[in-house]
């Protein structure tokens, strides 16, 4: 280890030029693994994004390539790169090589952009930095610009020669740095996302992509002729509750009464569906996954009008009242806006945060409602009744659960009032008895709902529990995870030690096992992982009989849910993932990564997890028990020399490949 030094007026280091982005890429990008990389990409195809929306080309050509480079080429005016006689320099040095140097300063003031996703002077620059290579070509003025660039530093001078062609625009190439990221492998399907939300907000403009990764190239197009008005039509159908509105305005507004007032471009599409609820946010194209203003906007306006609306025409009954949960499970809804000032969270751009964006919105939202009911009565009603249905289910839901959790406290089975948020089963037929161990309470709700309560019996795990091969049996057996556990089980456990805990610990006994099935059911994720690990290991040290004997299993969660028209694929691998999209071919689809066990529908858990025909087990396999051992032993036991060798010479065989893709 390095000796620690001593902290004095030596100690203070000025980070310069690409230092300040390849030691610490997070702050430009959000992160130094693959988020800031992909980031990284959003940047340079923003600003060919601005000149396009400016009315400068109408494609954008977005290329990735086997060696995880990528090229972006648009057809704009071409990157100013000449000699700058204002600030004494070139502009390709100011611009690839200076951070907070652009031209989207004065966006309120009549610059050159009026509404642009670029406005820090950030982007270019910071990708540079953080690219192994960077290669630029220019088509501007009669002129071809060339320029290199490699680990941050220009590679020789910029070299300018006559261009003869009619063509003007800007093709960028790079590779980003595995010394800045930790990993530089954006998957396909990150391209694609990224630049169908793109075409969406910027209606009549092409985005190609073309993806020369693997033994087959591939070239996609997304193209939206109106914009989100025709996502909405897409993702709504024909099926819907009401007709699709489209709204529109343009309003000045500001952050705080002593500041200068900014312009602001709203777009909105919606329509009702009793069958799909879907909101997304844009600002400057920008597509918002965390929301902000616009999202507060949404939620206040359309409660405060609907509500409104129900008091008026005497629909409630006693004591009810809506919230956003039961607008939004029927709402189908995109914002698009523009404004010359526009306050981000951050530089990733994910969510914005102006006051006056968001007032300026809410209003306006309230008074389209309110127009909109008044002209269209008939589905006014229909939105009313729809969102009384949605209130009322969740009222009763809640209900519901209230009662099964009543239930659980009043039920007369010794065994249940004593161990908090165990849900038996009614069934006493040990052979088709399950008992689903489960991660958190979230989880345990999910699965209580989903589960077929006449043979199926939930346990919550609180957190993570102790690993039972480093500690000692008195320690154990003082956890009221571990010893509620071992009761719910009811066989006992194989250990003649007497802990001095006093606590009640039986005798290990197969035949007062009260399931046929242990099933552990854990998060498809890091964590969810660990528990499971943790898990097995308590059951190998204190009842490893139950291992031989083949009654424990694991419920295998799917990592992907793919939605192809009224079609759902659930994938448990990438290979899987990859096959179902072969089978859909070229219709349109949706696919996100599974949701954890406390977010999923009920109906979803019981089709993906408890229901026996259609759930995946996997069974702790007997014969490997040996090796079980040995490698429990090994990777949470006391011998650290021997676990540090074995990641070392083992360690890339269990990385996620979902974290590849």
């Amino acid at each position: 280890m390095a000796k620690k030094k001593e902290y004095n007026n030596d100690s203070i280091r000025l980070l310069k030029d690409e230092e300040r982005v390849r030691e610490k890429p997070a702050v430009i990008f959000g992160s130094d693994g693959l988020d800031g990389c992909e980031h990284a990409i959003f940047e340079i195809v923003s600003n060919s994004v601005d000149e396009a929306r400016e009315g400068y080309g109408d494609r954008i050509i977005v290329t990735r390539f086997e060696d995880n480079s990528v090229e972006v080429q648009d057809f704009g005016r071409g990157l100013p790169v000449d000699y700058n006689t204002k600030e004494k320099r070139y502009n390709w040095e100011l611009l690839f090589c200076e951070l907070y140097a652009g031209s989207k300063y004065d966006n309120n003031s009549g610059s050159n952009y009026e509404f642009s996703l670029g406005t820090n002077g950030l982007g270019l620059c910071a990708t540079q930095y953080a690219s192994e290579y960077m290669e630029a070509e220019i088509h501007a003025g009669g002129y071809k610009y060339t320029l290199n660039f490699k680990k941050g530093r220009p590679a020789g001078e910029m070299v300018k020669e006559p261009y003869s062609k009619k063509d003007t625009g800007t093709r960028i190439k790079w590779r980003a740095d595995l010394e800045v990221f930790t990993d530089i492998a954006v998957s396909d399907e990150y391209f694609r996302d990224m630049l169908k939300h793109q075409s969406v907000v910027n209606a009549g403009v092409r985005f190609i992509y073309r993806n020369q990764v693997g033994k087959n190239f591939e070239t996609s197009e997304y193209y939206y002729e109106n914009g989100i008005l025709d996502y909405v039509k897409e993702k709504a159908g024909e099926d819907t509750l009401t007709s699709i509105q489209s709204w529109k305005q343009e309003t000045e507004c500001r952050d705080r009464d002593d500041l200068d007032s900014y312009r602001l471009k709203t777009n909105i599409v919606l329509t009702f569906s009793n069958k799909i609820q879907f909101k997304e946010y844009y600002h400057n194209s920008s597509f918002l996954e965390n929301g902000g203003s616009p999202d507060k906007a949404t939620r206040n306006a359309f409660v405060y009008q609907i509500d409104a609306y129900l008091k008026g025409k005497g629909k409630y009954q006693k004591n009810e009242k809506i919230t956003f949960q039961d607008v939004d499970d029927c709402l189908v809804l995109i914002i698009s806006s523009f404004s010359t000032v526009t306050s981000y969270e951050n530089q990733t751009k994910k969510a914005i945060n102006n006051k006056g964006i968001q007032d300026a919105m809410t209003q306006f939202i309230r008074n389209q409602l309110m127009i909109y009911f008044i002209e269209n009565p008939a589905e006014a009603d229909k939105i009313a009744n729809q969102v009384l249905i949605n209130m009322r289910s969740r009222v009763r839901a809640e209900k519901t659960r209230l009662g099964i959790k009543h239930d659980l406290i009043q039920n007369v089975n010794n065994l249940t009032n004593r161990i908090e948020k165990f849900a038996d089963c009614r069934s006493k037929d040990v052979a088709r008895r399950e008992l689903f161990i489960v991660e958190g309470d979230s989880a345990r709700g999910s699965c209580v709902l989903a589960r077929d309560s006449e043979f199926q019996a939930v346990m919550p795990i609180r957190g993570k529990i102790l690993n039972c091969l480093k500690e000692d049996y008195d320690r154990i057996f003082k956890s009221d995870i571990i010893t509620d556990l071992i009761k719910v089980i009811g066989c006992g456990v194989e250990v003649k030690v007497k802990p001095k805990s006093g606590k009640d610990v039986v005798s290990f006994n197969l035949d007062n096992l009260r399931w046929n099935k242990l099933i552990i059911c854990t998060d498809a994720d890091v964590d969810g992982y660990h528990i499971r690990t943790l898990l097995l290991t308590m059951i190998y040290r204190l009842m490893p009989t139950l291992i031989s004997e083949g009654k424990v299993f694991i419920a295998e969660s799917p990592l992907y849910e793919i939605t192809c028209g009224d079609e759902v694929w659930f994938a448990y691998s990438e290979a899987e993932k990859i096959q179902a999209l072969e089978k859909i071919g070229d219709k349109k689809y949706t696919i996100q990564r599974s949701k954890g066990l406390g977010e999923n529908e009920p109906d979803m858990m019981s089709l993906t997890t408890m229901n026996p025909s259609t759930r995946r087990l996997i069974k702790v396999n007997p014969s490997q028990v040996e090796e079980t051992v040995e490698k429990f032993e090994l990777l949470l036991g006391d011998n650290l020399q021997g676990r540090k060798d074995y990641i070392a010479e083992n360690g890339y065989k269990y990385i996620d490949p979902t974290e590849l893709s």
